[in-house]
């Protein structure tokens, strides 16, 4: 039910776009990003811009190259979330914020059961008529009627 209190935490019109990061979001998320390599170059590119440029993509559906000037460029989002993907950034990422909403829901962090559908688990594929039985070929014969040579024969 939308109360004024579900309206307040959902409110984002002060954000440039409905996919950014709010600060309380970010202040979540930004431990579990992993910093720059030590000995290597200093990053140029602000990473909450790289994380908001990577959910416009996917609250959108929009292509990667309709990425909106404002956010970091197509190939430096892409870049990082490959990144993210290859290191478990995202996995570690999911893992704390899924523990956190249902800490928050009332819920123990991992769920105790689950649901099983048909349509989840697949059954036993039918197969066609006397599939069962085993492919057997025939050798062939050959054509010649014997395994001598007629010159041979006769001779």
């Amino acid at each position: 039910m939308w109360t004024k209190e579900n309206r307040r935490v959902y409110e984002r019109r002060g954000l440039r776009y409905p996919s950014d990061l709010t600060d309380e979001e970010w202040a979540l998320v930004e431990p579990l990003i992993p910093p720059a390599k030590r000995g290597g170059r200093q990053r140029t590119v602000n990473i909450r811009e790289v994380l908001n440029g990577v959910f416009y993509v996917l609250m959108t559906g929009c292509q990667w190259r309709a990425l909106p000037t404002d956010l970091p460029p197509k190939s430096t989002v892409h870049e990082y979330l490959g990144l993210w993907e290859w290191d478990g950034t995202l996995a570690r990422l999911h893992h704390v914020l899924f523990v956190a909403v249902r800490e928050l829901a009332g819920k123990e962090a991992s769920p105790t059961a689950a649901i099983i559908d048909s349509q989840s688990v697949k059954g036993a594929e039918k197969g066609g008529r006397g599939s069962t039985r085993r492919a057997t070929t025939r050798a062939k014969r050959s054509k010649a009627r014997s395994g001598t040579s007629s010159s041979i024969r006769s001779a």
